[in-house]
């Protein structure tokens, strides 16, 4: 098997390196953020889909994830190349996805029924691009160190490419769409643009990228996905970060009903994402520190706390108004970013750590079965809020037919942002209490004995 080239040490990973695998966050939360945050709005408002059928049609793309993913990551532990066994398969997605996403806001003038059955199948081409690409991507931090703290100073040069994509999510694609079928289709384009240039870029910035895995790949599906199932580590730190995972998806979609409704000014969705994202900014050497200080799972609970509190102080945003509510997403945001930060890091410890102790490289189905699991959760935290504003009485409504909503339409909006999502991160921080992957378990790991 020929490998990437190899680093003088298997601890540190080079700038280059780090920025040209950071650059790919511009398409991995991009592609995450906008169709969580502006397809179920795109829908409603704007395609006059019915709420409950549009946050079904963002869901439903996702069970294919189930499938997809675990294959890709089978077959990118299993593939021999001068480019090592992940890259290829970036590629691929890299021509998939752009293209993909571009029809999803620039199809033909369709409303109703129609319109949801064609965004729902680009929006299945995407995903199926979107797992070429985030699959292998994903499990390449545990391939490129050895060691555990160097993996969570590797994924914050991530996570800041992460926030300003977000801030791109959550600033400029809404404030390019604005309410009308030329603006989606003009964020459309722009952002089909940014996914083509990051994704390229990344797989031209990983070519020098270390390869410290297992040299031989597990030879069966079944057994990958036994090794998944019977990897404690692996199975409760999935449930906690997918509690947060779905969390963060309700939020998301509810932001532009929020700023709407209850904050009553739609250019706020620009505002309140930018509080949420400035601390992922600012916050990061901070997380790396307390990381290393109370260990990423004492980390973890107090991040997930915070995202909890800021969540339920923003109960309050009707009596205590805007401002109030940007810094309750300011509490939230700076949960957010450890988070994010150590989620993906403690990913890349399971995945180093199973294959220490087999000598097989089975990272990919590892990020296969993460990755499947974190997509259909975020739609499904789409969906959730579809369903508390249905059960609210929300009414859709196109640009040309605006409607007057109910006083429970309101109270669903706030309900949906702040309560639910406050809920299931709260369920997140007792699930991290059982994750039990130190650095004291990791040192200790050894590959079996080989004959």
């Amino acid at each position: 098997m020929v490998s990437p080239a190899a680093t003088p040490s298997p601890l540190t990973v080079s700038r280059g390196v780090r920025l040209g695998y950071a650059v790919g966050s511009f398409c991995t939360a991009n592609f995450s953020a906008i169709p969580g945050l502006l397809l179920l709005i795109y829908m409603t408002d704007v395609l006059a889909v019915p709420p409950l059928l549009a946050g079904v049609i963002v869901f439903l793309p996702k069970a294919w994830d189930l499938v997809i993913n675990t294959l890709v990551g089978q077959w990118s532990d299993r593939t021999v190349s001068r480019w090592g066994p992940r890259r290829p398969w970036m590629l691929a997605g890299s021509i998939i996805l752009p293209l993909s996403f571009g029809l999803m806001f620039i199809g033909p003038p369709l409303t109703g029924t129609s319109a949801a059955i064609f965004v729902g199948v680009t929006f299945l081409v995407a995903a199926t691009g979107y797992a070429l690409y985030e699959v292998p991507y994903k499990a390449m931090p545990a391939e490129m160190t050895t060691d555990y703290h160097e993996r969570t100073s590797l994924l914050q040069w991530r996570m800041v490419f992460v926030a300003i994509a977000i801030a791109m999510s959550g600033i400029l694609a809404p404030a390019l769409a604005g309410k009308s079928i030329e603006g989606y289709r003009l964020m459309g384009l722009i952002f089909a643009v940014v996914l083509l240039v990051s994704m390229f870029g990344s797989f031209f910035g990983t070519a020098r990228a270390p390869f410290t895995g297992p040299q031989e790949a597990e030879g069966t599906l079944r057994g990958q996905l036994a090794a998944a199932r019977t990897s404690k580590p692996f199975l409760w730190l999935l449930a906690l970060c997918s509690a947060q995972t779905l969390a963060a998806g309700v939020m998301l979609a509810g932001a532009p009903y929020f700023a709407a409704y209850t904050l009553g000014d739609t250019g706020a969705t620009s505002t309140l994402f930018a509080a949420l994202v400035g601390p992922m900014l600012v916050t990061m050497p901070l997380w790396v520190w307390l990381a290393r200080r109370l260990d990423k799972r004492g980390a973890m609970i107090l991040s997930g706390t915070l995202f909890t509190v800021g969540a339920l102080l923003a109960v309050a945003t009707p009596w205590l108004g805007s401002l109030y509510a940007h810094l309750c997403v300011v509490v939230v945001g700076v949960g957010y970013a450890g988070l994010q930060l150590l989620g993906f890091s403690m990913l890349a410890d399971v995945i180093a750590y199973d294959g220490a102790v087999s000598g097989k490289r089975r990272g990919g189905v590892f990020t296969g079965l993460w990755t499947a699991v974190e997509s259909a959760v975020q739609a499904f935290g789409v969906t959730i809020y579809g369903a508390v504003l249905t059960v609210g009485g929300f009414l859709s409504s196109d640009p040309a037919n605006p409607v007057t909503q109910p006083d429970s339409a309101y109270t669903a909006v706030i309900v949906g942002l702040t309560i639910v999502p406050a809920l299931i991160a709260l369920a997140g921080v007792l699930m991290t209490l059982k994750y039990d992957l130190t650095a004291e378990r990791m040192a200790g790991a050894t590959a079996p004995a080989t004959t």
